[in-house]
């Protein structure tokens, strides 16, 4: 037995030796490949053209949100639909189309290749492919637009039973924003079930967090937020501070226009979901000089119960919008506030940063209905605000790599772990080209590497804890499980007639 457990010892020592080497090499979170998905259209089926003339099946905004779905499969999801070019009536309703909201299933093809880029070469190659586009829906009806100058909002494709939820911004009834009927939805932050059967998706209009069926598309489930968030006067223009008869002009409490709920995270045991506005709420100074606090809603996945937390919005010592929130473990999260210049603002990229959340110092916030918070730290009263911690600069990154500032994505949007990758745990990053490629570039996926000595370095302990998510059969090998079942029965029966 001892001279049998000589070359596995060896083995071992080497393997030690190749680990401790790779350890020592490596020195932060690395930039580890970036992949390009582009095209026409998506793979919704959908035929004919929206209200401005783009085709119902246009392709992009894919990186508004980002999930993995486990292994190499991620759920990429646009925003509203497209709205950054103006048509004819267009202004009534900020050029938002009857665009049906949706998410696109994708295979992220990451392989140990080296791939080039503008200056030198990144490790891996990524490619990243279509698989499905899935159209999110209502079994009851909902509430659609009908303005003047426009065609109605009820999209065609609706049937009795399958009613469709759109981007169009006048898609809602009278009342508070957060009525469930509205069929304006948009969409800006997805997460995969822990049953991998459905997946969470929060918006920007009511704000809301919808659970629908993976596979089908229908919404199963509404959470009930907190009701600061809701607005209690609706338009369909966004609109400024002090314009009468829009949103923003016409309310003094609630989300601000557009920038609702941006963020979601899943807890890594499935059991909670916590979603980050874009910016303060209106009651919280908006998102002006003023605003200073920004509110992170927790969600019981089973039982609906939320819980309000604070956080600054400085990063740097100023301020900034979020975009997106992952969960790094059950202590931890990790925001990405960023700036909104870069390619397709015309600008230059200054700030596009990824911070950590520590959960463990945070006090419920729940009976906070307005800031009087101090003007030097913006601190809630006798409330603590969340702890935040520099995690990954990726715009330092990528301008490393060669990338120029005027070439980085203004709306690097969308933020999700992969499955881990030749032992470094893996980061994904997507923008948001707001459906107009000639002037946003592609749809980006850039992959960074980072082990848990990078996160205990950063200030994060625990270490990553890997969403837990249960395999759901493709629909093939479900249909070949069902072929050979069928075949065993076949046979059981001709050995039964044989007896």
């Amino acid at each position: 037995m001892t001279f049998a457990l000589r070359p596995l010892v060896a083995r071992l020592a080497a393997v030690f030796v190749i680990t401790s080497a790779m350890g020592s090499a490596h020195a932060a979170f690395e930039l580890m490949a970036i992949g390009t998905l582009s095209g026409t259209g998506d793979l919704s089926g959908l035929t004919g053209t929206l209200e401005s003339g783009v085709a119902a099946n246009v392709f992009g905004g894919m990186g508004s949100g980002l999930a993995w779905a486990g292994g190499g499969t991620f759920l990429a999801l646009p925003d509203r639909g497209p709205n950054a070019v103006s048509y004819v009536g267009g202004a009534a309703v900020d050029n938002t189309t009857s665009y049906i909201a949706r998410f696109n299933t994708v295979s992220m093809g990451l392989t140990h290749v080296p791939s080039a880029i503008p200056a030198g070469t990144l490790p891996y190659t990524l490619a990243p492919t279509m698989q499905s586009t899935t159209l999110l829906w209502s079994s009851t009806p909902l509430n659609y637009g009908s303005t003047a100058g426009l065609a109605s909002g009820v999209p065609a494709q609706n049937t009795v039973g399958k009613y469709y939820f759109t981007g169009r911004s006048d898609g809602f009834a009278a009342g508070t924003s957060t009525n469930a009927n509205n069929a304006r939805l948009d969409p800006e932050s997805i997460r995969v079930a822990k049953d991998g059967q459905s997946v969470f998706v929060s918006d920007e209009y009511g704000p809301y967090v919808y659970q629908f069926n993976r596979a089908t598309g229908e919404r199963i489930r509404t959470y009930a937020l907190p009701g600061d968030f809701a607005v209690a006067n609706q338009s369909a223009l966004g609109g400024n501070v002090g314009v009468a008869g829009t949103e923003i002009g016409g309310n003094t409490s609630g989300r601000v226009a557009n920038k609702g709920m941006e963020g979601l995270a899943i807890s890594p045991d499935g059991s909670k979901l916590f979603g980050i506005m874009q910016s303060p709420l209106l009651q919280d100074g908006g998102d002006t000089a003023a605003g200073k606090t920004n509110r992170i809603v927790q969600i019981d996945i089973t039982t609906g119960a939320t819980k309000e937390f604070a956080i600054s919005n400085s990063f740097g010592g100023k301020a900034y919008n979020n975009s997106d929130l992952v969960a790094i473990n059950d202590n931890t999260l990790a925001l990405l506030p960023r700036d909104g210049k870069g390619l397709g603002d015309g600008s230059s990229a200054k700030f596009k940063q990824i911070w950590s959340i520590n959960l463990g110092k945070a006090t419920d916030a729940n009976d906070i209905t307005g800031l009087t918070a101090s003007t030097a730290t913006g601190l809630f009263t006798g409330k603590q605000l969340l702890d935040t911690a520099l995690m990954l600069d990726p715009l330092a990154l990528l301008k490393a790599a060669g990338y120029l500032d005027t070439q980085i994505p203004a709306k690097l949007e969308g933020l999700a772990f992969g499955e881990d990758v030749d032992g470094y745990h893996t980061l994904y990053l997507s923008n948001d080209n707001d459906f107009v490629p000639g002037v946003a570039g592609d749809n980006k996926f850039y992959v960074f590497r980072f082990t848990d000595a990078d996160l205990l370095a950063k200030g994060v302990t625990g270490g990553l804890v890997a969403q837990s998510i249960s395999a759901v059969p493709e629909p093939e090998s479900g249909m070949l499980a069902l072929t050979a079942l069928g075949a065993l029965a076949f046979i059981r029966r001709r050995s039964n007639r044989g007896h």
